[in-house]
């Protein structure tokens, strides 16, 4: 059995919730945090991020993506 963990679970919340967002696929977010070096950046925000209304995590994961 694979044990999971808050973060690794907050962290497939946030892809999927940024995908509807972004209207994106789970893997289409995946591979942009992984291709941009934010998969550990996420989760060492994760005790700021998991308190905070996600959209700031996503205006937060937009700025270093240099979304507008």
């Amino acid at each position: 059995m694979i044990k999971t963990t808050n973060e690794t679970n907050f962290f497939l919340l946030l892809i999927e919730q940024y995908a509807a967002y972004r209207k994106m696929s789970g893997k289409e977010v995946f591979d942009l945090f992984n291709s941009n070096n934010l998969i550990s950046y996420i989760y060492d925000m994760y005790e700021i991020y998991h308190v905070e209304d996600l959209h700031n995590a996503f205006d937060d994961l937009d700025k270093k993506l240099n979304f507008k």
